[in-house]
């Protein structure tokens, strides 16, 4: 198998030439297509949807799908790759805007739909016809997933929703919503199901949109389901068995949120040194304290260890190994870190690290929510015990 070095990185003997060319394409797209034009996203609050068609053209909406629904059968290597080059924009509402479309939404469609589904739905969706989101959280129920209560009543050859969804990314702007809700007996907190229901399904809304801290340029709402009838074809997978599919598609999204995280850190990191080179302070710039030269240092040293963890679960992860607890470790740590290379790498840029015309203010602030989302570090850390020897 043909191996090829990273762009602006050492060589990884994980990666294959078909996943460099990937990393190229990704660049250049978010290079010439994304960063000269996303401040503008950032005040509108959302992606427009003309670049995320561009996008499933050049094929990077369908990269682990069939071909047989216009996608490219690669692996999960290729999935970080894409989050860590999405990362590297420097614009973390514009990543996670695909990245929930392609990796946390779309999946649940990819490995629980029915052959008729996902010949209904899957072609649009990698194409960027048709743009996915996931509601699984509410305002009481988080990473707690049996504390949901939105319910799904079997009435004829339908069912009723009815309930509230929070924070769900692509909320306002999306086509395709991948729903959960419990259906089965009271005590059985399990007993969820997943449910596919398009916009403009009588009895589905979009109470508002949620402005956030950060990641200003994804849209992010709360939905309302009041007696909302979906037919019981539109049932995703097996009834009740939802709980089981969610918990699944968590660990494809943890290492995904960890390889954003790394591409966001690396950014960061190269914006610094660039900036710490050219500035003057006391006589010399501030590269040549060896205090900063340091804490720089030291951080791309934590970011590469971390990289490293999150190519090699990557790899397991290809060949069918039980990765959990390796995924809830990426999770915590690069959380973690993230947050920990902004606040330094915002630090040395001084009086201008907190403007909002610096990206890297911009940054800190999508940063934060990397120790939240998609399960807290907490939780992680808790998950990661439960299975130490």
């Amino acid at each position: 198998m043909q191996r090829a070095s990273a762009i602006g990185q050492a060589a990884s003997p994980f990666f294959t030439a078909e996943h460099e060319m990937l990393r190229q394409t990704i660049r250049r797209f978010v290079e010439t297509r994304v960063v000269p034009v996303a401040d503008a996203w950032e005040e509108a609050g959302f992606v427009p949807r003309a670049i995320l068609r561009e996008m499933g053209q050049l094929g990077l909406f369908g990269i682990r799908y069939d071909s047989a629904y216009g996608g490219s059968e690669l692996d999960t290597l290729a999935t970080v790759v894409l989050a860590e080059e999405l990362g590297r924009s420097s614009f973390g509402g514009f990543a996670v805007t695909v990245l929930v479309h392609t990796d946390m939404a779309s999946p649940h469609l990819y490995h629980a739909g029915t052959d008729a589904q996902k010949t209904k739905y899957l072609p649009d969706i990698i194409a960027g016809k048709k743009i996915a989101a996931v509601a699984m959280t509410e305002a009481d129920a988080g990473s707690d997933l049996a504390s949901m209560r939105t319910t799904a009543r079997r009435d004829g050859d339908s069912y009723v929703l009815n309930g509230s969804k929070m924070f769900i990314t692509n909320g306002v702007h999306g086509d395709i919503y991948f729903v959960a809700a419990k259906t089965g007996q009271p005590g059985r907190n399990r007993d969820i199901s997943m449910f596919i229901v398009e916009k403009g399904t009588p009895g589905f809304s979009v109470a508002r949109p949620l402005k956030k801290h950060g990641w200003l340029s994804s849209d992010t709402a709360e939905l309302v389901f009041e007696n909302c009838r979906v037919p019981a074809e539109n049932l995703l997978g097996q009834e009740n068995r939802g709980f089981y599919s969610l918990a699944k598609n968590l660990q494809n999204e943890r290492i995904v949120l960890g390889a954003q995280s790394m591409g966001e850190a690396d950014k960061a990191i190269e914006l610094a040194i660039a900036w710490v080179q050219e500035r003057k302070a006391f006589g010399g710039t501030l590269w040549d304290k060896q205090a900063i030269r340091h804490k720089l240092a030291w951080r791309a040293s934590q970011v590469a260890a971390t990289k490293a963890l999150i190519y090699q679960t990557a790899w397991r992860d290809t060949q069918g190994q039980d990765v959990t607890k390796d995924v809830s470790m990426i999770k915590a740590l690069a959380g973690t870190l993230v947050n920990e290379v902004m606040y330094d790498c915002l630090q040395f840029h001084g009086g201008m690290g907190y403007m909002r015309e610096t990206p890297i203010e911009r940054m800190a602030r999508d940063a934060r929510v990397q120790a939240i989302g998609g399960g807290a570090t907490e939780v992680m850390l808790e998950e990661v015990a439960k299975r130490m020897p």
